[in-house]
């Protein structure tokens, strides 16, 4: 059985997420980051971080693509095409979306007041809506991002548009506004919510 620490709502929230789609058994266990519990198993602190046959594995995208390539889901196979298309898209993810939010975090509550900008977060948001219509561009035409199969960057992008909509950068495009709707409905991310109930 797989083990998961931190907290609910961080990128911890796509590695549950993630299990629960895979129907996978795990132990969560719901630590802060920089807590004793996440210090034991990820020196820098930081979460998620899973503890697969008692080696921890950190970072939210290493973890997910992990479990979906042990467990054939959620993923292409490694060396096709479809893999490369699916890792691209990860990519631009991380570096489009998640990055944006990140940086606003840091510069809401992260970074010591002293050294937070919160002029930072305009640009940040123009480039959020900037990135929104290129994914649109990038978009499959089946339900999930590259056509008629869930992969990681389903996961991804869709913990972005809750993180977004906290965050209060707008969702202006009206496919991707559906789209996420239509993730948030899923059974799995729905039982992966329940959990901080």
């Amino acid at each position: 059985m797989y083990r998961v620490i931190g907290s609910l709502a961080s990128r911890t929230f796509r590695v549950l997420w993630a299990l629960e789609e895979l129907g996978l058994p795990y132990e969560h266990v719901a630590a802060l980051p920089r807590s004793d519990a996440v210090l034991s198993v990820n020196p820098a602190g930081k979460v998620p971080v899973l503890i697969a046959e008692g080696v921890p594995i950190t970072d939210s995208t290493a973890i997910l693509q992990f479990l979906a390539d042990r467990h054939g889901g959620l993923t292409y196979p490694a060396g096709t095409l479809e893999r490369a298309r699916q890792d691209s898209l990860t990519q631009f993810l991380l570096d489009e979306f998640d990055a944006a939010l990140w940086m606003a975090a840091r510069h809401s509550f992260i970074l010591p007041e002293a050294l937070r900008q919160s002029a930072i977060k305009d640009s940040l948001k123009w480039e959020f809506e900037r990135s929104q219509k290129t994914l649109v561009a990038r978009m499959g035409t089946g339900p999930f991002l590259m056509g008629d199969r869930m992969t990681v960057p389903d996961v991804i992008l869709t913990h972005c548009g809750t993180w977004a909509t906290v965050a209060k950068f707008p969702v202006v495009e009206p496919r991707l506004k559906d789209y996420l709707a239509a993730m948030r409905e899923r059974p799995a991310y729905r039982r992966t919510a329940a959990l901080g109930a």
